[in-house]
């Protein structure tokens, strides 16, 4: 695979401000460095803010050899917008002059750099934004192709927790995650197997759940790499995982066994046979609500599902209910055997 030459601009103010207020820690360019080092080989650094404001941040970039793009405060004129303006002309600029460029890495959390990743996008071109979680818009990372928070990058030193002042509700975070990894991982897999595409490698099953969530990382649920989740996942009898001719990327599979969906089948079994007491057949519609209060976590796609109808034809092809369609009400009928 072909090295990816990444383009960088930086936002600064907007990361200094952010990490200052919303981390309690002073910028350091360093993590950001390492992560991009990761990702491909940075051709460009260049890094937007009137200086005079960040004096002692100047030597610290200089050394890591970042261009400093100078934008003046000028009488009349908006500096914040300026530097915007400046860094989205440069960018386009570059992505038509240097077709070599494969990935543009924008560091802000401004939405007003939507539009830029839309049209670098379209240019085919890979985008990646950096942001902090707190003062980052909802809109930018969804138009990404990745996202990096910059407290979850290595390196990013935390302080201790202080407690901040209550923000408007339209500016609070997204909450942390706290679902189990397997609630995005089993639908996407499940998904890329019903495209019907050959084996499902670990690595195309990472870049869909990227395009999903931009924002997805396997830290969020204390993993170091990629790699460390499947095999956890693989463990626990979630997927199964083939390392024949693999080349590190092994091919990403069911288990033969499933995983856990007789559980599900046998509650569903329950739930009609309890509702259609006397042989009485009972509608599709409202069901899923019947199998939630009797399961609060019961989700199909946790199963690889993508419908709660998919889920019960798929019982029904086991034989734990019959399933029919009903003209009268318009709607799938079921019981129990």
């Amino acid at each position: 695979m072909e090295e990816e030459r990444i383009g960088l601009f930086i936002d600064y103010e907007n990361l200094a401000i952010g990490a200052r207020e919303d981390l309690g820690i002073e910028f350091d360019f360093k993590p950001v460095a390492d992560a991009l080092a990761e990702r491909g080989r940075v051709v460009v650094r260049r890094a937007y803010a009137d200086w005079t404001y960040f004096e002692k941040d100047r030597r610290m970039l200089t050394d890591n050899q970042v261009e400093l793009i100078e934008i003046p405060q000028r009488k009349g004129s908006v500096r914040k917008n300026a530097a915007d303006i400046k860094m989205a002309v440069d960018a386009i600029e570059l992505a038509f002059e240097r077709d070599y460029v494969t990935m543009f890495v924008v560091c802000s959390g401004d939405s007003d750099f939507t539009p830029l990743v839309h049209k670098l996008r379209e240019l085919n071109r890979r985008v990646v934004g950096v942001g902090m979680k707190g003062s980052t818009s909802k809109l930018l990372p969804a138009a990404c192709d990745e996202f990096l928070f910059y407290e979850n990058l290595s390196g990013v030193d935390m302080p201790d927790r202080k407690p901040k002042k209550e923000r408007p509700k339209a500016e609070r975070p997204a909450a942390t995650r706290t679902e189990s990894p397997d609630a995005i991982i089993v639908p996407t897999l499940a998904g890329l197997i019903r495209a019907g595409n050959g084996d499902v490698r670990a690595s195309s099953l990472k870049r869909a759940l990227l395009r999903k969530d931009p924002t997805f990382t396997e830290t969020e649920y204390g993993f170091r790499a990629f790699g460390e989740l499947m095999r956890h996942l693989a463990d626990q009898g979630v997927v199964e995982l083939d390392y024949e001719d693999s080349q590190g990327d092994p091919a990403v599979r069911f288990p033969k066994s499933g995983r856990g969906e007789e559980a599900g089948f046998g509650m569903l079994h329950d739930a009609v046979a309890t509702l259609g007491k006397g042989g009485s057949t009972v509608a599709l519609s409202g069901l899923k609500n019947e199998m939630r209060k009797r399961d609060s976590g019961f989700s199909e796609k946790k199963l690889g599902y993508s419908g709660f109808l998919q889920f019960v034809k798929a019982a029904a092809a086991s034989g734990y209910i019959d399933l029919l369609w009903d003209d009268e009400t318009d709607d799938y009928v079921l019981s129990a055997p």
